[in-house]
């Protein structure tokens, strides 16, 4: 049974409709990574799922219970966390606070400062740092911690290679199989679909509010994939 499931899924911002009728699914244990141009549809399909935006309730089913249209709150206590795009540190804390705040659901599991500290050791080196005054990279790696420290069942990550030098995008992204070595889900949102398909089982394309291409990302061939990204 997948972990998450979503069935016609629709979004809209005001009278204006972002998605159109999505069908997504994701297994426990997988990597999956989905691509698009700008405007295509990643982000909100992903406010969606975590409760930001409305929508039906049957139509996102997280561990075998809808949830579609449930307050963030609630979902990420179901075991949902999001690192988002831009990384929304809060400028007033220090590093080992912005970490504090991923575990006030007090959900059980394996994620917790220690592990967080022998994951990414920089961190524990500029605990009483403020977050925001780290480097872009560095900030981004609080942001994925914060989002850990929730011991989610589903890790979803925004764009978090966005504005990072490649040798930043490439230690992070190398963390990567050690974070779900104990059967953490992952969808990740990139725009590097080199990248995209590396790190990932499977691969979903987006345009304009619909998935125009899926499949093993192995398997996809470099033309296939330009041809649903940019509808040509």
């Amino acid at each position: 049974m997948p972990l998450l499931k979503t069935t016609k899924l629709e979004a809209r911002y005001g009278d204006f409709q972002a998605l159109f009728g999505i069908d997504f699914e994701i297994h426990p244990g997988e990597i999956v990574a989905m691509i698009g141009a700008n405007g295509a549809g990643k982000s909100t399909f992903l406010k969606t799922v975590c409760g930001l935006l409305k929508t039906d309730h049957d139509a996102v089913v997280f561990d075998g219970t809808p949830i579609g249209g449930q307050p963030p709150g609630s979902i990420v206590r179901q075991g949902i966390s999001m690192v988002p795009e831009g990384r929304r540190l809060f400028p007033s804390l220090s590093v080992e606070e912005n970490l504090l705040m991923g575990a006030y659901t007090k959900r059980p599991g394996p994620w917790n400062l220690d592990a967080i500290y022998k994951l990414f050791p920089l961190l524990k080196d500029r605990r009483r740092n403020p977050g925001t005054a780290l480097s872009g990279g560095q900030q981004q790696i609080v942001a994925i911690g914060r989002a850990l420290m929730s011991n989610p069942k589903l890790l979803i990550c925004d764009e978090i290679s966005l504005g990072l030098a490649p040798i930043v995008v490439k230690e992070i992204y190398d963390a990567l199989p050690n974070i779900c070595a104990g059967g953490l889900t992952a969808i990740i949102v990139e725009q590097d679909v080199g990248v995209a398909q590396q790190v990932s089982s499977r691969l979903y394309c987006l345009q304009e509010g619909r998935v125009t291409l899926t499949g093993a990302s192995n398997q996809l061939s470099r033309e296939q994939i330009s041809q649903a990204y940019f509808g040509v």
